[in-house]
């Protein structure tokens, strides 16, 4: 499972999505999607603009949980259905 930790980083920061979207000009519903882990595709662009802003790494962003804990981690309000196994 791929975990998208830009809530967590905007938190170190105390920034809020809106402070993301008006530094990297994307669209606050794109920042929204990547902040509550909804987005299912990820433009490599924006990844880029991102992390440049955060002045972080990618995998300070994205990170890959093993599948053996993948059964430990309750899905988020809006997952696909596949995870509320």
């Amino acid at each position: 499972m791929i975990r998208i930790l830009l809530s967590t980083r905007l938190g170190e920061r105390r920034w809020t999505q809106a402070d993301l979207a008006r530094l990297t000009g994307i669209r606050a519903a794109t920042i929204n999607d990547l902040y509550h882990e909804m987005a299912e595709r990820v433009n490599l662009e924006h990844l880029d603009l991102i992390c440049e802003v955060l002045e972080c790494e990618i995998t300070d962003i994205i990170i890959r949980v093993q599948s053996k804990d993948f059964k430990n981690i309750k899905p988020r309000a809006g997952s696909p259905p596949y995870l509320d196994k």
